[in-house]
């Protein structure tokens, strides 16, 4: 499973293990012993990756064979390609900007977004 943790200071993705079930019920329980409001919904999230990186052909090429509706490659400019995928949004209001979004893909699916995901983090950070 992929989740992707928006902050006011951006983007941090990672893959756990876990079932979804289980992140949600833990996230659940935290909220409930804490006493947050907690909104759980269905919904959409998008990430940009460079369209120039190693892999994407086998991304796209995974996505061809597994026939998953639910991520969309769209090309932004010549530079960059946005992944939107469909799951689960889990944030304090329904309103709110930082929150959690989890999605469960195919495993070698998960791989490829993380690692191109990944590697374009460390091209931003080495262009700087």
């Amino acid at each position: 499973m992929l989740k992707l943790t928006y902050t006011a200071d951006g983007l941090f993705m990672e893959q756990i293990a876990a079932p979804l079930e289980v992140l949600v019920a833990q996230r659940v329980m935290l909220a409930l012993r804490t006493g947050q409001t907690l909104y759980v919904e269905p919904g959409r999230a998008s990430f940009l990756i460079a369209k120039a990186m190693r892999g994407l052909a086998h991304l796209q090429t995974e996505l061809q064979v597994a026939g998953i509706p639910d991520v969309d490659l769209t090309i932004v400019d010549e530079d960059f390609i946005e992944v939107s995928l469909y799951g689960s949004w889990i944030a304090e209001s329904t309103q709110a900007e930082e929150g959690m979004f989890i999605v469960a893909l195919p495993n070698r699916l998960e791989f490829f977004v993380y690692k191109l995901w990944q590697m374009t983090q460390e091209q931003a950070i080495s262009a700087r």
